[in-house]
């Protein structure tokens, strides 16, 4: 661990948090992560169970005198979105995550960080190590796949958890008690489409520089959509000059607002110099527009040489422009019961033009069920329509307030008393794991909190180390107190 990292730690967070970040734990690949979180069950004599999904519940039975309190989970996810820089080696299958500390600040070297929710794992392992820490039963719930639609919290066996209180760690904002967020889905639009043969020159557009960000947390805060963007770019040059579409593509998560994107065109060879002149145009056009939310949109124009390529045919072009510009993105719906809350909304995450077709992929969230389904719907409606198939995964839950809460009141009364101010009770448009575990185990009462962090899901992940020791004092206080 990093020297000043360690001068800094309080039992074991980072110890554990470093550790973690050694892994390589991107979603899909949580094989290493999950035998690592057993190793530690077993020599730490600690009941434990490993499901297919790679799931692992670790158990820690009651310390004297709280035999006979009610058993509380404390519930996180080990897998990581994992995006990097441009022009970065980072090899995401085999390589750690590289730690950096700035001032009060966590973050990683040109990659995403991974405290989201890497900072649970590291949590959940310090409070189960820790034996002066006086508790009743924990049971400790450490999910995988969270990031590409909850896969791992689906397949879930509850059924010998005793637990009927749980807290959730993967929330961002200290201070913040969250009660209830979004449900949602993954909506994949496939559009099949046609090639032909053109001579030209092949020229790649790329637009890069905009802030992305989660697709939950971030969609409020006008984030542009690289892959919008450039399909809006495509659709004004159309108007101007005379070009063929080879390749397209953008994005990397669905729940991820992409950042970049590019296009490779194929154009008559004497007009490279018109081409280049339109599109600084336009994006000159764009920059100034965006110039308040997007100020470090840039863009990019090369050629890769003449020849012959297998181009769109027209009329797939025009059918896959009108798709791209005609999908929704963005905030849908505001929230008519809590201000400033999102209630429904879509990305565009990830889009990839391939041989014979495209696909698109969208995350949609909502808050209400009936309205993610009508999102959903317009979505087939539409790719229906142009001849295109629309399939559903990784469809979960939202987690619907609860107005009464015991856990929530023993959380709101114990923060007043350690840091003398009121703990506000949220709301949040991200998809959480409670939903789908408030289905398996009815009547758990659940809250989510963690400390704070900005801008996850994007290489200028960040985490606070004051913020993170005090959530964690909070939570040891939270564990030692019985609930009333």
């Amino acid at each position: 661990m990093d020297k000043q990292l360690a001068e800094m730690d309080y039992k074991g967070i980072f110890k554990y948090f470093s550790e973690i970040s050694k892994i390589p734990r991107g979603s899909g690949n949580e094989e290493e992560i999950s035998e690592y979180l057993v190793r530690f069950a077993k020599s730490h004599g600690l009941e434990y169970n490993k499901d297919l999904a790679n799931n692992v519940i670790i158990i820690k039975e009651a310390s004297p005198g709280y035999e006979y309190e009610p058993a509380i989970m404390l519930q996180g996810h080990m897998d990581m979105v994992c995006e990097k820089e441009k022009d970065s080696t980072h090899d995401f299958l085999k390589d750690g995550i590289k730690l950096l500390v700035d001032g009060d600040f966590l973050h990683a070297d040109g990659t995403t960080l991974g405290a989201d929710n890497g900072i649970a794992l590291a949590y959940i392992l310090a409070l189960l190590s820790d034996e002066t820490l006086k508790h009743p039963r924990i049971e400790a719930v450490i999910t995988t796949d969270e990031e590409v639609g909850m896969n791992g919290a689906k397949a879930l066996d509850l059924s010998a958890l005793k637990a009927q209180y749980m807290i959730n760690l993967d929330s961002e904002e200290e201070g913040y008690l969250l009660a209830s967020c979004a449900g949602g889905l993954t909506g994949t639009c496939t559009l099949p489409l046609k090639r032909v043969s053109e001579e030209g020159k092949k020229i790649r557009i790329s637009i890069g520089g905009l802030k992305g960000g989660h697709s939950g947390m971030d969609i409020v805060n006008n984030r542009t959509n690289a892959n919008k963007l450039l399909a809006r770019l495509l659709f004004d040059l159309r108007e101007k000059v005379s070009f063929a579409l080879l390749h397209m593509e953008g994005g990397n998560k669905d729940n991820v607002i992409p950042r970049e994107a590019f296009a490779e065109l194929v154009i008559e060879a004497e007009m490279y110099q018109q081409f280049s002149q339109k599109i600084d145009e336009i994006m000159q056009v764009y920059k100034k527009e965006l110039r308040s939310s997007e100020p470090d949109l840039e863009y990019s124009l090369n050629d890769l040489g003449d020849g012959e390529y297998k181009v769109l045919h027209p009329v797939s072009f025009e059918k896959l422009l009108f798709l791209m510009i005609q999908i929704p993105y963005g905030v849908q719906v505001m929230s008519s019961d809590i201000e400033g809350l999102v209630e429904s909304s879509l990305n565009l995450g990830i889009f990839r033009l391939e041989d014979e077709q495209a696909v698109i992929c969208n995350s949609v969230r909502s808050s209400k069920s009936s309205y993610k389904k009508y999102i959903s719907d317009r979505l087939k409606y539409l790719v229906n329509f142009l001849g295109g198939e629309y399939i559903v995964r990784s469809e979960y839950p939202a987690w619907e307030f609860n107005k009464e809460s015991k856990l929530r009141d023993h959380l709101q009364r114990l923060y007043k008393e350690m840091y003398g101010k009121e703990m506000k009770v949220e709301a949040i448009h991200a998809g959480l794991e409670c939903g789908l575990i408030a289905e398996k185990m009815p009547g758990i009462d659940i809250v989510s909190i963690g400390p704070d962090m900005s801008r996850v899901h994007t290489i200028e992940e960040r985490l606070s180390i004051s913020s993170t020791i005090r959530v964690y004092k909070f939570l040891e206080r939270v564990i030692e107190e019985k609930i009333l």
